[in-house]
């Protein structure tokens, strides 16, 4: 979900050695390998049938909760993503709706306005250049293999995650994207989220905990970090600390597709640079919203609508699924309830 403090507006198949051809797909090793057993097509649960994915493509997804496709967007693509987020951070454009972010140590510093500033922008649906992201062909191809032919892209993010500030809060804790969500059901929501640069563990890659897309949803919380947290990082306080963890090493356009419960964070950027990606959420059409009142979700969309009330002036007279419906376009197929 978030990586940094909002401060503004609601909102395997192996491939080869060297630049690996569009749409392949990297197995990301953990210690003592993936050997999901055999499948048979009812057994599927995570994936639809389609012809787009493999088998051996199908199965590790269904093992491991997410999936790596090599090379997916263009240079061309990611470098006018890049020039667009460089307009919102000096305010050139202004897109209706949109999120714009620091990180909890600059968020009350005087900056001049540019992309050091900026640590994400969010809800960028108003942005006709950022959408186009969540509109990409490639893209939709692989989602409709998780979300069936109707999709609606949901929650869209550009993180643009900046240097450590010595106090360790460019982390983000391990979460599960669907503590956010007020939709279901969950194996037919899907992240797509494409590295714009080379993304590597020293610039703080997602790490994420293979198979954890079979359990349930955990109770989500604000770490105790000295160094703080940004605003709306929750955390999972109670994992399995002997889960194999994998740090996703990507190349610019690689494409991670992962679960809404795989449980994921990333580390520090230790680097000079900002480590940029894209992302979206998307979710099939006939998902439908839940009341998450009386569940482990209720901080969450206290928060959110606390600042819907502070930044719209909605006084209370809105909940989570308002602001769902408010993010929520239709990319491809019919829209049914989102």
């Amino acid at each position: 979900m978030g990586e940094s403090r909002s401060t503004h507006r609601l909102r395997i198949v192996l491939g080869h050695l060297g630049r690996p051809s569009a749409g392949a797909v990297v197995a990301h090793p953990i210690s003592g390998g993936l050997h999901p057993s055999s499948f048979h097509p009812q057994q599927f649960q995570f994936t639809k049938d389609n012809n787009v994915l493999s088998l051996e493509q199908r199965r590790f997804y269904e093992e491991n909760g997410f999936l790596v496709i090599k090379n997916l967007v263009s240079d061309a693509d990611i470098e006018r993503f890049r020039n667009e987020f460089e307009k919102i951070c000096r305010k050139e454009v202004k897109p209706r709706g949109l999120m714009v972010m620091r990180d909890v140590t600059i968020a009350k510093s005087e900056f001049v306005p540019n992309e050091r500033v900026v640590t994400k922008v969010q809800d960028f649906q108003e942005d006709q250049e950022l959408f186009r992201y969540c509109t990409l062909p490639q893209i939709l191809k692989y989602v409709e293999c998780f979300t069936g032919p109707n999709i609606m892209a949901m929650h869209t993010m550009l993180i643009n995650k900046p240097p450590d500030s010595g106090k360790k809060t460019s982390r983000h804790p391990l979460h599960q994207d669907l503590h956010y969500f007020p939709f279901r059901p969950s194996d037919n929501i899907v992240c797509a989220w494409t590295a714009m640069e080379h993304i590597h563990r020293g610039n703080g890659c997602l790490v994420v905990l293979p198979g954890t897309h079979k359990g349930s949803l955990k109770p989500h919380d604000y770490p105790q970090w000295e160094g703080g947290v940004n605003i709306m990082f929750h955390g999972i306080q109670d994992y399995d600390e002997n889960n194999n963890r994998v740090h996703l090493e990507m190349q610019k356009g690689d494409t991670v597709f992962f679960h809404p419960l795989l449980i994921h964070g990333s580390g520090r950027n230790m680097t000079q640079g900002f480590r940029k990606a894209i992302s979206c959420h998307f979710a099939g059409a006939s998902c439908e919203y839940i009341d998450v009142k009386g569940t482990s979700q209720e901080n969450i969309e206290k928060e959110i609508v606390d600042m819907a009330d502070k930044f719209y002036g909605a006084k209370g007279n809105i909940d989570l699924k308002d602001v769902w419906r408010y993010r929520a376009r239709l990319v491809k197929g019919e829209r049914i309830n989102l």
